[in-house]
């Protein structure tokens, strides 16, 4: 058993950590909020971008798991810093350093996404990605630190709430039998990753020397629309189809000046307004990981929101 530790506790970071835990391994959590103890997780609440006190809490580590993200709006001044420390940590205490990024490096391309493209995005959170990256992947390539990067589409899945585009907006409705409102185009063929996949490809990095200094994408199933994903959550809630429609550009624009979310989305319209795929062939030969099926995806998902939301009523 060695210490892993998985700094962030979004939805990614949640799942890694519980997968690890399930196997074994002893498990240490690096937040920003203090939380209550939980079987098989230690939870450390600090501030990451601190690299003396991130040092202190990644010593002894096999790996660290970088899954935390800043806030969406403060990407630029806050992910360089965050990411000197958890490098800084990674080097300082010899540990495997496995980074999730996703797809915004990229910027607009016509077809599939696959991960030997070059990182050409124009915007600024695409360009934060991409220099992100490319730091990465430099301190591997210099021996300074051992590092491997998954990329991953838009999350879905239990426990996904804030920032999934299927997520807080999209599957309460469904469940309520209300009509949805999705950004962009609600026809456009979009890959969307689920949640526990990401973690098992996070694992399985860790885990496989040869996979090291390189970015993978997680595997993820076929592109959906948005309007096929909302019938497919239908169907597995058992309720009657309900509308989907696009939100308004108008108003979009008009809430985007009094919401820095909604401003920064502008950056990415984009990944919905066209085909959005992500190409994930060579990380599922190279792990042997298939998507998990969307005959489990879907009631999983119900599931875990209908519990959520009993929870808070």
């Amino acid at each position: 058993m060695s210490l892993q530790v998985v700094i962030g506790y979004g939805p990614a970071g949640a799942a890694t950590a519980a997968l690890l835990a399930e196997q074994g391994e002893r498990v240490r959590v690096v937040g920003r909020s203090p939380r209550e103890p939980e079987p098989g997780l230690e939870h450390v609440s600090l501030d990451a971008a601190d690299q003396a006190a991130l040092i202190e809490a990644t010593k002894g580590a096999t790996a660290i798991y970088s899954c935390a993200s800043p806030p969406y709006h403060r990407w630029a001044a806050d992910w360089p810093p965050l990411q000197a420390a958890i490098c800084a940590a990674a080097e300082a205490n010899d540990a495997l350093l496995v980074s999730l990024g996703n797809l915004y490096g990229y910027g607009p391309v016509d077809g599939p996404l696959t991960e030997n493209l070059p990182l050409a995005a124009t915007g600024t959170k695409g360009r934060i990605r991409a220099l992100l990256s490319e730091q990465l992947h430099a301190l591997h390539d210099e021996g300074r630190i051992r590092a491997v990067e998954v990329r991953a589409s838009d999350f879905f899945g239990p426990g996904v709430t804030d920032g999934g585009h299927l997520a807080a907006r999209v599957v309460p409705n469904v469940l309520r039998g209300q009509k949805v409102q999705v950004l962009g185009d609600p026809d456009a063929s979009h890959s969307w990753t689920y949640i526990s996949d990401v973690a098992r490809t996070l694992v399985a990095a860790a885990r496989k020397e040869n996979a090291w200094g390189k970015a993978w994408h997680v595997p993820t199933g076929p592109p959906r629309s948005a309007r096929v994903m909302v019938a497919l959550l239908c169907e597995a809630a058992g309720v009657p189809p309900v509308p989907v429609q696009r939100l308004s550009p108008m108003l979009l624009n008009a809430a985007a000046l009094v919401s820095p979310m909604l401003r920064e989305l502008r950056e990415v319209r984009y990944q919905f307004d066209r085909p959005f795929v992500l190409d994930s062939g060579a990380a599922q030969e190279f792990f042997e990981i298939a998507p998990t099926p969307e005959k489990d995806q879907f009631p999983a998902t119900v599931r875990w929101w209908r519990d959520r939301l009993a929870t808070v009523s």
